[in-house]
C-alpha cells in the first residue's frame, strides 16, 4: 500500500488533525519533562515500555519523559525528529486494527555522533531511571558465563577512552560516575532485553566495568544503584512498507517510524528503584513482585524458545513467517509436543500461573494472522540466544534423566542453519555475531554430520563443558541434525511425531 508522499507528516503540528478515532497523548505533552533515557529505541521498546510509560503518565502524571539513544546508526532519530518524537502504535489482532498516536518520547540522541551529550544527559539530576533494549550482544559480553568480554573492541575503547564511551555498558559506568562526582544519586538500571536474571547480569557487567576504571566508583555503584529483573513480552514483528501505507489510511498522516505490535502484553518488574521512584507502573498492568526469576524463566523457555526452534525449522522448510510455520500441522504439533514433553517439565510455575494454560494461549498468539514475525528476524544473533533459551531446558532435562528429541531437533536446526544453506541450495543471509567462525568450522568438519555438531559444539562462547561433553546431547543433536539432512525440517519434525505414537 504505497503512501502518498505529499500526505502531511506526522507532528506536533498536525497530530490534532487525527480522526476522533485514533488515540493521542492524553496529557500536555508540552510540558512534559524528561526523566527517563533509553539506551536502544528500536521498535520493541517503542512498542513496549514507552507505551506503559504513555499510560502512566496519562494516568498519573510526573515529568517521565523518554531521551530515547540510539547507540549505532542515525535511522531512528532521522525518522522522529521531523515527527517531533511522536509515532504510531499499531495493534494487529484477529479482531482488526487499533492504531494509538504516542507522546512519551520526547527526544533522540544518536551516540557515535556525540557522545558526550548523551553521557551529560543521563548524569543529569533530572533522570532518574535508564532503560535498555539493546539486544544480548550489546552487552558486549560472554553468554555463556555472563561475564565482561574484555577483549570487545567497544569495550577496549571505552577503558582507553571512558569519556566517550561507545558500549551500553561504558555509558551507564560513565554516567553514573559523573553523577557521583557531582553528589548526585544513581539511577535505576531497567534492563528490558530478554537475558536470563537480567538486572543481575547487568550490575555484574557493570561493576566489572567500573572496578577496571576505579575499584571505589564500582564500590559506589553496587551499594547505591539498583538493577531491577525485568521479564517483558510483546511481539513485536519488523514493520514494512504495507504497515505504513495501512497506518496513513487509518490516520491520514504519513508517519515514517510506525510500530507494530500484537494485542497481548505482560511486563514483570522487580520492585527495586532508586529511592523507590518510579512511575506508577503498577496501576496500567505492570506486575510488581519482589522476584521476577519465575516468570522470566517460564518466559524464556516456552516462549523464546519455542520461537526460536520455529524460527530454525519454519524457514528450513520455506515458511516466511510463525503464522505461516504453525499454520502448517506438522510444525503446531511439534511444538505443542515440546511444550507438553519436553519444555513444561522443566520450568516451575510462577505462583498462580497454569503452564499449561500459558502454553495454549501462546500458540494462539502464534497463530495470529494480522502478525507477519518473519522467521528469519527471529533467527538473528541465535548464538547469543542459544543458551537462555534452549540450552538451559536441555541442561534441566538431561539432569532429570528425560528425552530431549525435539529440542535436540531445534539445535540442530540452528546448526543447519548458520551452515548458511538452506534445503533448496539456496544462500542464507546469516545474521549473527559469530557467522563467519561458525560457517568456517562446519566447512572444515567436511561432510560427516556428527563431525560437523562436534565443530560447533567446540564453541565455548555457546556451549559449557557439561554439554559438548554430554554423549546424550550429541548423540541426540547429531541424529537430529542427520534426520534434518535426509528428511528435511518438516519429515523429520514429522518423524518424531510417528517416534511419540509408538512409545
Amino acid at each position: 500500500m504505497p503512501v502518498d508522499p505529499t500526505l502531511e507528516r506526522l507532528s506536533a503540528a498536525t497530530v490534532d488533525r487525527l480522526p476522533t478515532t485514533i488515540a493521542r497523548p492524553g496529557y500536555d505533552r508540552r510540558q512534559l519533562k524528561s526523566g527517563i533515557v533509553h539506551l536502544g529505541l528500536g521498535a520493541f521498546f517503542r512498542a513496549f515500555g514507552a507505551l506503559y510509560v504513555e499510560d502512566a503518565i496519562a494516568r498519573e502524571g510526573g515529568d517521565w519523559g523518554i531521551i530515547g539513544a540510539s547507540l549505532k546508526r542515525p535511522d531512528q532519530r532521522d525518522r522522529l525528529s521531523p515527527q517531533n518524537g511522536l509515532y504510531t502504535a499499531l495493534e494487529r489482532g484477529p479482531g482488526g486494527d487499533v492504531a494509538r498516536v504516542v507522546g512519551s518520547v520526547l527526544d533522540v540522541l544518536v551516540a557515535p555522533e556525540d557522545p558526550d551529550r548523551l553521557v551529560e544527559a543521563m548524569a543529569n539530576s533530572s533522570i532518574r531511571i535508564v532503560t535498555l533494549t539493546v539486544t544480548e550482544k550489546g552487552y558486549c559480553h560472554d553468554p555463556a558465563t555472563g561475564r565482561l568480554d574484555r577483549d570487545h573492541a567497544d569495550i577496549r575503547h571505552d577503558l582507553s577512552d571512558p569519556a566517550r564511551p561507545a558500549s551500553a555498558v561504558g555509558f551507564l559506568v560513565e554516567a553514573l560516575a559523573r553523577r557521583r562526582a557531582r553528589g548526585l544519586r544513581p539511577f535505576t538500571v531497567l534492563c528490558c532485553d530478554n537475558l536470563p536474571h537480567n538486572g543481575r547480569v547487568v550490575a555484574g557487567l557493570v561493576g566489572e566495568f567500573a572496578s577496571l576504571r576505579d575499584p571505589d566508583l564500582a564500590a559506589w555503584i553496587a551499594a547505591e544503584a539498583t538493577f531491577p529483573a525485568t521479564m517483558v513480552d510483546r511481539i513485536v514483528p519488523a514493520t514494512t512498507a504495507e504497515d505504513i501505507g495501512r497506518v496513513a489510511a487509518l490516520t491520514g498522516l504519513r508517519d515514517e517510524a510506525p510500530v507494530i505490535h500484537e494485542p497481548f502484553c505482560q511486563f514483570v518488574i522487580e520492585d527495586r528503584f532508586v529511592d523507590g521512584i518510579r512511575p506508577d507502573f503498577g496501576a496500567v498492568g505492570v506486575e510488581l513482585v519482589e522476584d521476577v526469576t519465575p516468570f522470566e524463566l517460564m518466559k524464556l523457555r516456552m516462549l523464546n524458545g519455542t520461537h526460536s526452534a520455529l524460527a530454525y525449522l519454519g524457514y528450513l522448510a520455506g515458511h516466511e513467517t510463525i503464522v505461516d510455520t504453525v499454520s502448517d500441522p506438522v510444525f503446531a504439533r511439534f511444538v505443542d509436543r515440546l511444550w507438553r514433553e519436553e519444555i513444561i517439565p522443566a520450568v516451575p510455575p510462577p505462583p498462580g500461573t497454569d503452564l499449561s494454560a500459558y502454553a495454549d494461549a501462546l500458540l494462539e498468539r502464534y497463530r495470529n494472522p494480522a502478525i507477519r514475525h518473519r522467521t528469519w528476524q527471529i533467527a538473528m544473533d541465535g548464538s547469543q540466544k542459544l543458551p537462555q533459551r534452549l540450552l538451559g531446558t536441555v541442561r534441566a532435562r538431561l539432569s532429570a534423566g528425560g528425552r530431549i528429541d525435539r529440542l535436540a531437533l531445534a539445535v540442530a536446526a540452528w546448526i543447519r542453519y548458520v551452515g548458511g544453506i538452506d534445503e533448496k541450495g539456496a544462500v542464507i543471509d546469516v545474521r549473527d555475531p559469530l557467522a563467519g567462525a561458525l560457517a568456517a568450522a562446519l566447512e572444515a568438519a567436511g561432510t560427516d554430520p556428527a563431525n560437523k555438531v562436534r565443530a560447533v559444539l567446540a564453541f565455548d562462547s555457546i556451549f559449557d563443558s557439561d554439554l559438548k561433553d554430554s554423549e546424550p546431547f550429541l548423540s541426540s543433536v547429531t541424529a537430529a541434525y542427520e534426520a534434518l539432512l535426509s528428511e528435511g525440517a518438516r519429515g523429520a519434525a514429522a518423524a518424531l511425531d510417528l517416534k511419540s505414537a509408538q512409545t
